[in-house]
């Protein structure tokens, strides 16, 4: 019953995650409440959403609202930064995995009621001075923690002015790479229940197709809504995890 109730919860939680980023919103608090050790529920989801959010890229891309050709450089950027974050991460307490979460989720919503990007911009992705750094800086923090990461990519692609769907499709091949960097060192050091990491990502998958299509459905104009109420959400549930 429990693996049927991880099932539920990565489809629940990647829905969510593609929409808006903050699967971490479902997955952590749900997990965790089930007794599962936290460096065994992060590895459990780096591995499920690497899986998953290459799902969705390749969806996005078939559907020919990106090209690989514009995109394959994320790839060793993000790949690089998950890697790094996963190995910090095995050496730190979670109490400093929360603050930085919380730091980094409030300079996004502070950054997103300043900005007036609304997710309509046509403009073409390309690795710039702001790009380059963000989706390394982003890699990092997924491959260290991870809750919000969707949520911040989704902050930089919208800064770049890239439009909502496009910048999902964005978004998920740069979690497939820092997750796929981090699940290596999540697995090297020994901490992934494959039982568990298989039941959530066979919900990941289900979730990833629910979430694009609604994501088509979406008005780019209630995008920035959307990511607002589930920042200040993960903000409110990280507070509070961390003095549980």
């Amino acid at each position: 019953m429990d693996y049927i109730l991880i099932y539920f919860i990565g489809m629940a939680a990647m829905t969510l995650g593609t929409l808006a980023g903050g699967g971490g919103l479902i997955t952590m608090p749900a997990m965790l409440l089930m007794g599962i050790p936290i460096h065994s529920v992060l590895g459990a989801g780096k591995i499920s959403t690497t899986v998953s959010s290459f799902s969705t890229f390749m969806t996005v891309l078939l559907k020919k609202q990106v090209t690989f050709r514009e995109s394959f450089w994320i790839i060793p950027l993000s790949l690089m930064g998950g890697f790094t974050g996963g190995f910090i991460a095995t050496r730190l307490t979670e109490s400093t995995l929360y603050m930085v979460a919380v730091i980094l989720l409030i300079f996004a919503l502070l950054t997103s009621f300043l900005s007036k990007v609304d997710f309509s911009g046509e403009e073409n992705l390309r690795p710039t001075k702001v790009a380059v750094p963000g989706l390394l800086g982003i890699g990092v923090y997924d491959g260290m923690f991870g809750p919000g990461q969707g949520t911040l990519l989704l902050y930089l692609f919208g800064h770049l002015r890239i439009a909502y769907i496009r910048a999902i499709g964005f978004s998920r091949l740069a979690t497939f790479s820092s997750g796929f960097g981090a699940a290596i060192s999540y697995i090297s050091m020994g901490k992934v229940m494959w039982p568990i990491a298989f039941a959530l990502m066979a919900g990941s998958l289900s979730g990833a197709q629910i979430g694009v299509r609604l994501a088509e459905r979406l008005n780019p104009r209630h995008v920035k809504i959307v990511l607002r109420i589930v920042t200040i959400a993960l903000i409110i549930q990280l507070i509070i995890n961390s003095f549980i």
